[in-house]
């Protein structure tokens, strides 16, 4: 087994020294404040870029907040990574993932539009996939305006992010939604009915905890049978053939780990192209926390290397 990498057991104990409880011991207000503030002490300084503006989706339910970061004053279209936050779908907004999205914005010169889809408790499953599918639909019909070629639309997100962009992919599939050019899911949540040798090896210790799951998943789910809901476990889709090519990045010390790397090879299986790559020493939200994790900026490069290769 590999060591825990001495990057990530600085940013563990920078966690702890700063005292914080965790998320779950916190109402979902508080521990919305609570990873605002530690993705600021753990994120580096935003890089900046020429473009950066909010605006508003139209969907089912009305307004979905977006950001849009574009590098450079040219104004062709170019391609477009629609960004899900992650945070257990209770957690996270726009501002917890703004460095991250400036960073694949400028190294990649794609546009790149975050979405602040709505949270549980106070909107429940499926509310986030709803509002994460209106809004990748609400990019691809209005590409013109915003600078993009529709034809190269991808979606991406980390943790809970990555979960809602994997369901993006299944919906556009079955339901004539926009052509996905690639997935990137960044240590994705995929089978909440699973229960895996990481989740047991990493249950406790490694930033996500087993308790702090239960947390998120009991603010999110309106009830146990939503688990076996494809829109939340899209590893239970009936089918995964003729989905988008895919980059799963995992991290070898994160309790996700293993049914991140088991949906990695079901896409395969099914004749999807995949990129798999696993960070053996980190842990997981580590793409977040670039001021202390050097590899954080490999996750980013390796994003952008797999949009270019796509056409993004």
């Amino acid at each position: 087994m590999a060591e825990l990498d001495s990057s990530a057991a600085t940013a563990l104990e920078l966690i702890r020294a700063a005292g914080r409880p965790p998320a779950d011991q916190l109402s979902p207000a508080e521990a919305r404040i609570g990873y605002l503030q530690a993705r600021g002490a753990l994120s580096p300084q935003p890089p900046a870029i020429t473009h950066v503006r909010d605006l508003d989706a139209q969907g089912r339910n009305g307004a979905i907040p977006l950001r849009l970061y574009r590098d450079g004053d040219d104004e062709a279209a170019r391609g477009c990574l629609v960004y899900f936050h992650g945070g257990g779908w209770v957690i996270g907004d726009r501002d917890t993932h703004d460095v991250v999205c400036r960073q694949i914005a400028q190294r990649s010169r794609a546009v790149v539009i975050s979405v602040d889809y709505r949270l549980g408790p106070e909107h429940k499953f499926p509310a986030a996939v709803e509002d994460a599918i209106d809004a990748t639909a609400w990019v691809a019909k209005h590409a013109d305006e915003l600078g993009i070629d529709a034809k190269r639309l991808a979606v991406g997100g980390d943790s809970a992010g990555g979960n809602l962009a994997a369901v993006v992919a299944i919906d556009a599939r079955d339901n004539a939604g926009p052509a996905i050019a690639m997935q990137a899911l960044v240590y994705p949540s995929t089978d909440m009915l699973g229960s895996t040798e990481s989740h047991e090896a990493f249950a406790e210790n490694y930033m996500l905890t087993k308790s702090m799951m239960t947390y998120f998943r009991a603010h999110y789910l309106r009830s146990a049978d939503d688990k076996a809901d494809w829109r939340a476990s899209p590893m239970r889709a009936a089918r995964h053939h003729g989905l988008p090519p895919a980059l799963v990045i995992t991290a070898g010390f994160d309790p996700l780990r293993d049914e991140g790397e088991a949906y990695a090879r079901r896409l395969a299986e099914r004749g999807v192209a995949v990129t798999l790559r696993r960070f053996p020493g980190q842990i997981h939200g580590f793409l977040t926390m670039g001021r202390v994790i050097p590899e954080a900026g490999e996750a980013v490069d390796e994003i952008v290397a797999t949009m270019a290769a796509r056409g993004v």
